[in-house]
């Protein structure tokens, strides 16, 4: 009697840990940031010049996030054809989300020396559009600088 009991102990934990992984993975993959983004612009301050770039005419980019990867792609339209406007480059990595605190660990990526930096952005999702901003440093490239972007939800 005394091994059912046991066996059925043990069995009821093991039920109730599963319940409660189902529940964390649910409620991860219900974060509103999970999904495919399509960048729509790019703005970036370093040393006070302002650059900003729409992502409408030359250029293709999306962030696909998962509830626990990034990935992201980004390419010219013109399938490289135009030489003013070729471009190609992509990365991704690890993320953490804490409320606003979006933190990207980059692990990979086609300009290999962006590899093995965090960047940590507030994002703010209103409707079908998150707007991330933050500062991106890499001090080998001599970058730092301030960093607003605007996605767009694709469906």
């Amino acid at each position: 009697m005394r091994k059912v009991i046991g066996i059925m102990t043990i069995s009821m934990l093991l039920l109730a840990c599963s319940a409660t992984d189902k529940k964390d993975s649910a409620a991860k993959s219900s974060l509103p940031i999970v999904g495919t983004w399509k960048l729509i612009s790019g703005t970036t301050i370093q040393k006070g010049d302002t650059t900003t770039t729409y992502y409408d005419k030359n250029l293709s980019f999306i962030k696909i996030i998962n509830d626990t990867h990034f990935a992201f792609l980004n390419h010219d339209i013109h399938k490289g054809k135009d030489s003013a406007t070729a471009a190609y480059s992509s990365g991704g990595g690890s993320y953490t989300l804490h409320d606003s605190t979006y933190t990207e660990h980059l692990e990979y990526c086609s300009d290999r020396q962006w590899e093995g930096n965090d960047f940590t952005f507030t994002i703010r999702i209103k409707n079908d559009t998150l707007t991330q901003t933050g500062i991106e440093k890499v001090e080998s490239e001599g970058v730092d600088r301030l960093n607003i972007e605007k996605y767009v939800r694709l469906k």
